[in-house]
């Protein structure tokens, strides 16, 4: 069961690589990922940077991939609840992205906005959701499921793992 997970995962992770229209977006999100992985677990400001500009990246990638592009992969745009799930998605995440800019632009969180310069992790959710996202992959409960399953064995790897050239 967990070997089908894996490969559901791996097809997540390796299909962007191999559509030229999504490799130059989601390498920003991996060195995003990386640069974030790498500054303090202290709430800052450029943390709040980087964490608007991936999601607000990402939104707009995912916005012109729905609607920009009508490739021949993409759903036919409707009001079915697939469609209305990714683009709720995408919208909430550029909401969010534009929240965290403004935060690190004014280099002030107002209230109950200081988890955005702590989304050291944000960027492996939008990295495993971008070939959904982007409509070449379809929702499915298994790729949610592999999504999560992942996500607490990776955080630890990366958590422990860059420890060492982690910014104190």
């Amino acid at each position: 069961m967990l070997l089908n997970f894996a490969q559901v995962f791996w097809q997540l992770i390796e299909l962007p690589f191999h559509h030229a229209d999504l490799v130059w977006a989601i390498v920003p999100l991996y060195f995003g990922w990386l640069v974030n992985e790498l500054t303090s677990n202290k709430a800052n400001f450029g943390t709040a940077l980087n964490t608007g500009f991936s999601f607000v990246w990402s939104g707009a990638h995912w916005l012109w991939q729905t609607f920009g592009t009508r490739a021949a992969h993409a759903p036919k745009v409707n009001l079915d609840f697939l469609l209305a799930v990714n683009v709720a998605v995408t919208l909430a995440t550029i909401a969010v992205g534009l929240v965290a800019l403004w935060c690190g632009v004014r280099r002030k969180f107002p209230g109950g906005t200081s988890f955005l310069g702590h989304a050291r992790f944000s960027n492996y959710f939008m990295i495993t959701l971008f070939p959904i996202q982007a409509s070449y992959l379809p929702w499915s409960w298994a790729r949610v499921a592999a999504i999560l399953i992942f996500a607490g064995p990776l955080w630890l790897a990366c958590h422990f793992g860059l420890k060492p050239l982690r910014k104190k």
